[in-house]
């Protein structure tokens, strides 16, 4: 199973991740992305994880 991390400090809240793959991402109160499940069926985590701007996701498998 992968695991997914989010480096805190280089995301900018953006929320690409979460609106990309709502059931791994979300949107916290300090604005920026937590992982809410590092075990999703319903997205391709690793696209988007390409997809963030500032490279703040890694996908390790």
């Amino acid at each position: 199973m992968a695991k997914i991390v989010i480096d805190e400090s280089a995301c900018v809240g953006c929320g690409l991740c979460a609106s990309g793959c709502p059931d791994c991402f979300e949107m916290v109160d300090t604005g920026i992305a937590k992982v809410k499940a590092n075990k999703c069926g319903n997205c391709d985590v690793s696209e988007v994880a390409s997809q963030c701007p500032v490279n703040a996701i890694t996908v390790e498998e």
